[in-house]
C-alpha cells in the first residue's frame, strides 16, 4: 500500500504538507469489497480511517432485538456515519467531527457503551463533590441511570437479561447488521434532516470485542 500526499491541513495540528492518504481495497465477509481510506498526518501522529462500499448505497436503518447469546456474537459495520442506538436504554452516539467507523460484533458495541456510560459517570461523580442541596439529589439519579444501564449490557445474553434493541441509522448507507434477523429500512425524510454524517474526510477502524452520547 503507498501513501499519497494530500493538499489537506492536518485538523488536529494545522500542519500543511505532512498529510498523506493510504487506500486498500478488501473483503469484509457478507459485506462485499469496500475500499479501506486513511489519512494519516506524520507530524502529529493523527490517523482516521473509513471505508467505502464497491457497491452504492442508499441511506438506511438497520435493527435487531437482542434476546440471544448468540445474537451478541452478530457481525456489525459501523460507518463514520453512522448513529448507533438503544432505545429502551434512551442512548444513542452520534458521528461527531472525529468519528470512526469499525468492523465489530455487537458486544464489541455494547462494550463501547458501557466505556461511555463509564466516562460520563467519572464526569458526573467529579460534580457530585462540588454540588449541594437538589444538584447533588439529581446527580445521584443520574448516576443511578447510568449504573443500571451499566448493568443490563454487562447482562445481556444471562437468563435474566432484558432484551434490548441495536438501532444503526446511516445516511450514507454503508452500516449494517449481518445476521438473519435484522431488519433493513429506509430511512424517513426527518431522519435524513436531522441526522448527522459525521467527519468529511470520513474515518474507520476495526475490532473484535467490541463519540458522544
Amino acid at each position: 500500500m503507498n501513501e499519497q500526499p494530500i493538499d489537506l491541513p492536518c485538523p488536529i495540528c494545522a500542519s500543511s504538507g505532512n498529510v498523506n492518504m493510504i487506500a486498500h481495497v478488501d473483503e469484509i465477509p457478507y459485506f462485499g469489497e469496500h475500499t479501506q481510506v486513511t489519512i494519516l498526518c506524520h507530524d502529529c501522529g493523527w490517523r482516521q480511517t473509513d471505508f467505502i462500499p464497491a457497491e452504492g448505497k442508499k441511506a438506511g436503518g438497520w435493527s435487531m432485538l437482542i434476546n440471544t447469546e448468540e445474537k451478541i456474537r452478530a457481525r456489525v459495520v459501523r460507518s463514520s456515519s453512522c448513529t448507533v442506538c438503544i432505545p429502551e436504554l434512551d442512548l444513542e452516539v452520534k458521528p461527531g467531527s472525529n468519528a470512526t467507523g469499525y468492523v465489530s460484533n455487537v458486544e464489541g458495541v455494547l462494550h463501547r457503551f458501557q466505556e461511555i456510560i463509564n466516562m460520563v459517570e467519572r464526569d458526573l461523580s467529579q460534580q457530585f463533590l462540588n454540588a449541594d442541596g437538589e444538584a447533588r439529589a439529581e446527580l445521584m439519579e443520574q448516576m443511578a441511570t447510568l449504573q443500571n444501564m451499566t448493568l443490563t449490557l454487562a447482562e445481556l445474553g444471562g437468563p435474566d437479561a432484558t432484551p434490548i434493541t441495536l438501532v444503526l441509522l446511516d445516511p450514507h448507507g454503508h452500516s449494517m447488521i449481518l445476521h438473519p434477523d435484522a431488519t433493513e429500512r429506509a430511512l424517513t425524510e426527518e431522519e435524513l434532516r436531522e441526522l448527522p454524517v459525521g467527519p468529511d474526510p470520513a474515518v474507520f477502524s476495526t475490532d473484535e470485542a467490541g463519540d458522544s452520547v
